[in-house]
């Protein structure tokens, strides 16, 4: 069913522009008792801290202009995945084994290479872009990410690089890479004139921008093989006023992407955030009150059809304009008109 509303909704998101991105991300649905299915005591995006809830993972297709869900599967915790009498009861299927959040993400980019959807850039913030495996995998499928990444991440700076050949790395062999240093390291190290602020979006209270800065670097993880190493976008964003750096990216786009659309495709992965906070409110996302996988995805894929028509019909609706508050024409009075109980109706 979802890959029909793609084909309805497609058109309609395309009219302002081209799909740019392929945003990664997931929502908390919180929850009671320990019977729903996939519930546990874990991080929920909805609530900002550690709850019991739900989690789902989702891949949405999206320009400037909206974004559609085309991927979205539970989480389910190893917990649940070993827990054959729960399993049974919520009617996990059998093949659904314990995948972390990544690696299910993962799945789904590679199921959009197949389906041979729109190409993207892959979005997504650090819960995500922090997973080694998964931005190793998506170079492998050749789609490009811009990732959130944590500041102890290490790397390469320019003109430095691995001093084991044909050895992958792991977490004891960085004792012999005396050169990788973290990403916050990197950034502090910049000069000035390294940093630039940059405007990507016009917001409510106008255009917002920050101070960022952009560096060449070839990042060390574990397994990496040496020979496979390539260099890729740091972008560090600092904005005026904080003691340090807040936020930190990696890129596989160009060398020759300009700093203001690298900083752009950054920031695109606040449309998700945007979007799942109508799908909640408006069409009911949060509202599933069974406890199985069938309903929860049921549920999920008819929230998302009632969304993507949504999306479609935004398209045929101009824009607002001042109206007339008259709903009929005025009627014009013949000569003589007296209202009845007027005293000169007599």
């Amino acid at each position: 069913m979802l890959a029909k509303v793609r084909e309805l909704v497609l058109p309609a998101i395309e009219k302002d522009g081209p799909i740019e991105a392929w945003i990664i991300d997931d929502t908390g649905l919180p929850k009671h008792g320990t019977h729903s299915v996939g519930v546990q005591h874990q991080y929920c995006g909805q609530l900002g801290k550690q709850a019991n809830c739900q989690v789902a993972v989702s891949l949405s297709i999206a320009n400037h202009s909206a974004s559609l869900p085309v991927a979205y599967r539970l989480y389910v915790p190893e917990a649940w995945s070993k827990d054959r009498a729960r399993r049974k009861k919520a009617g996990v299927p059998s093949q659904i084994k314990f995948k972390t959040k990544p690696q299910i993400a993962l799945e789904q980019i590679r199921w959009a290479c197949e389906a041979g959807l729109p190409r993207g850039v892959g979005l997504m913030d650090v819960a995500y872009g922090n997973a080694s495996e998964l931005r190793a995998g998506m170079t492998e499928l050749n789609v490009l990410y811009v990732a959130g990444i944590m500041p102890n991440t290490l790397m390469w700076q320019a003109g430095t690089g691995p001093r084991r050949k044909s050895k992958p790395l792991n977490n004891t062999g960085r004792r012999d890479e005396p050169d990788l240093i973290s990403a916050k390291q990197v950034a502090l190290g910049l000069p000035k004139h390294a940093w630039r602020t940059v405007k990507w979006r016009e917001g409510s209270a106008g255009w917002l921008s920050s101070r960022f800065a952009r560096v060449r670097v070839r990042v060390g993880h574990n397994k990496l093989v040496p020979e496979k190493l390539q260099p890729e976008w740091l972008l560090v964003e600092w904005p005026e006023g904080e003691a340090e750096p807040t936020k930190y990216w990696l890129s596989t786009l160009p060398q020759n992407i300009s700093f203001r659309r690298l900083v752009d495709f950054a920031k695109l992965r606040w449309r998700i955030e945007r979007d799942y906070q109508e799908l909640k409110q408006e069409v009911g996302l949060g509202h599933y009150e069974g406890r199985g996988w069938r309903g929860f995805h049921h549920h999920a894929t008819m929230c998302i059809a009632a969304y993507g028509f949504l999306v479609s019909e935004r398209e045929t609706i101009p824009p607002s304009r001042p109206r007339s508050a008259a709903i009929f024409p005025t009627s014009i009075l013949p000569d003589g008109y007296r209202p009845r109980g007027s005293s000169l109706a007599a």
